[in-house]
This record gives C-alpha cells, structure tokens and sequence, in this order.
C-alpha cells in the first residue's frame, strides 16, 4: 500500500512555496519568483487567491496537487 503525505489544507504564501533564503524557508517547490509567476500567468501553477491588497495566497492542496502531478509525471 502507498503511504501519502499530504500538507494539512491552509494558505501558502509565495514564500512557502519557493523558499526564502533569507528567512531560512525552504522551497516545496525550488524554482525562481520569476518562473512562478511566469508559470501561473502559463496555466502550469495555481492561480492565486487575493486576501487583501498586499496579501496573496495559494491552497495547499493545490499546491500538495501540483507537487503530486510532478512526481508521477517523472515516474513515468
């Protein structure tokens, strides 16, 4: 039987998911700030949800979907 991890549902902000050297945050998915906008403005990642005017967020189980798709993509 596969054993599955998934990430509790909650709201990810870019730095979640890219990473943050600075802040010592390490990427779910390690690609630029460039290409993750490049990426969701393609249709390749989520779109995001606008909280409020400075704030934006993805859902982690689109997130947990999208690192999912990637795995299986590569073990085929």
């Amino acid at each position: 039987m596969k054993q599955e991890s998934r990430v509790t549902p909650t709201f990810l902000r870019l730095k979640h998911i890219i990473g943050d050297n600075k802040k010592n945050i390490q990427p779910i998915i390690p690609v630029s700030k460039s290409a993750w906008w490049d990426g969701v403005k393609r249709g390749i990642y989520p779109k995001p949800i606008k909280l409020s005017e400075n704030m934006t967020v993805w859902r982690s189980d689109d997130i947990q979907k999208l690192v999912d798709d990637i795995v299986e993509a590569n073990l085929q």
